[in-house]
């Protein structure tokens, strides 16, 4: 035996003892960057789609190829941002393409008191009109119906089981302001298995919770509720797939409830343990007029990819509606719909709508909430006109509004 071969062990006896003193073995430096392990080879540009575990591009039809072998399609959105909208519209076709008749899609926009509203659109009981109005949509969401009419609608032609998701505002309040532990045993029962110790969804919520505070509120409250948001959906989507192995799901929600996984995706796994894949959207092109849409929060860096897919996209405005009434609306305690306003040069001040007015009633169709008059205005076109009628110090009268041809200069 060499002298060498005589000294080795004792040397790797010294280092074994070294680390042990030591208490642990020092950590290894982290090789590249955990979010995106492999750098794409060139900038993105709009309408790219990365697959960020392996930094390759990929086409939208490969991607969707890709995606439809889940369970879960969870898609991230910026909920105003029509791009977002066009990607889970594109994900719902190619699931339903795949497994027709197996698909259900799970809405963050929606509460389970909102469920019967959705059964009856996508059964075709309810027309668009009274959709709104039982589920509540202007109240309960409060984004233009526009963005996600065309998934709706796509939802409703294919007859594809749409699942409302989220908590009810009144548990949210309750949970926002209250620990879970001093709430009446009503709430209690209502609320799922909460996992309030993920350091990930912690860490998001902080950062969250700084850029908006501004010193005041309750960040313990705070993160009540982003966990209640996210367990919540994560229960009803795992409840409605346990048992239907062979239906699969598209999830909308936005963005902080997908991203990285640990909102949505985890609690559902730690339920019902099966494949997922995340989509999702980031605005590479944002126009002036949306800058100050931006959270200006600094998030902190997660040890995982984002999203299996990335797409890049521009932060696009709604198409603009083909006509204006130029009034602002108000439902009083009883249920009377005034004009609170009147925008000048509109058509509303032409036709002669005074502040205070009382609308009763449009193209002889009865005004009992605001929602009749917008989406009677909705359905008008560049010439047509529409006559309301209205009560004004106690005397009914009709209104002609008259809808320019063009609309370049209305307001």
């Amino acid at each position: 035996m060499t002298l060498l071969s005589r000294f080795l062990p004792l040397m790797l006896t010294g280092v074994l003892m070294s680390a042990c003193a030591s208490g642990q073995p020092a950590p290894p430096a982290t090789l590249g960057h955990p979010e995106t392990p492999y750098p794409p080879s060139r900038p993105p540009v709009v309408g790219d789609i990365l697959h960020l575990p392996t930094g390759i591009f990929v086409s939208e039809e490969q991607m969707l190829q890709v995606v439809a072998d889940s369970r879960i399609a969870y898609v991230g959105e910026t909920h105003d941002n029509p791009a977002s909208h066009r990607l889970e519209l594109a994900v719902l076709r190619a699931m339903h393409a795949r497994w027709p008749g197996q698909v259900a899609l799970g809405m963050e926009m929606f509460v389970p008191s909102q469920q019967a509203a959705l059964n009856g659109w996508v059964t075709g009981v309810l027309t668009e009109k009274q959709f709104l109005k039982d589920s509540a949509w202007n109240r309960n969401w409060r984004l233009d119906f526009a963005y996600y009419r065309d998934l709706l609608l796509f939802a409703r032609e294919n007859r594809i089981p749409i699942v409302a998701l989220n908590a009810e505002k009144s548990l949210v309040r309750a949970v926002g302001g209250s620990p879970v532990a001093e709430l009446s045993p009503a709430e209690q029962a209502a609320i799922p298995e909460l996992d309030l110790a993920d350091p990930y969804q912690k860490a998001l919520t902080a950062s969250i919770y700084g850029g908006h505070a501004h010193g005041g509120g309750n960040m313990e409250g705070f993160l009540r509720v982003q966990t209640l948001w996210d367990e919540t959906m994560a229960a009803n989507i795992a409840g409605y797939l346990q048992g239907r192995e062979q239906v699969r799901m598209v999830v909308v929600a936005g963005g902080n409830h997908v991203r990285h996984g640990f909102g949505i995706p985890r609690r559902v796994f730690r339920r019902l343990p099966i494949s997922y894949s995340l989509v999702g959207a980031t605005e590479i092109e944002i126009p002036a007029d949306k800058q100050d849409r931006l959270m200006d929060v600094e998030t902190p860096s997660f040890p995982m990819v984002p999203y299996h897919f990335l797409v890049h996209t521009r932060y696009e405005s709604l198409e603009e509606p083909p006509v204006r009434l130029g009034v602002m609306l108000n439902e009083n305690a009883t249920g009377e719909v005034l004009v609170e306003g009147v925008l000048p040069d509109s058509v509303a001040a032409e036709s002669g709508l005074l502040k205070g007015d009382r609308v009763l009633s449009v193209d002889a169709v009865p005004v009992t909430e605001s929602l009749d008059v917008v989406y009677a205005v909705r359905q008008k076109r560049p010439g047509d006109r529409m006559i309301l009628e209205i009560e004004r110090n106690g005397e009914k009268m009709p209104v002609e509004a008259s809808f320019p041809e063009t609309t370049e200069s209305a307001p």
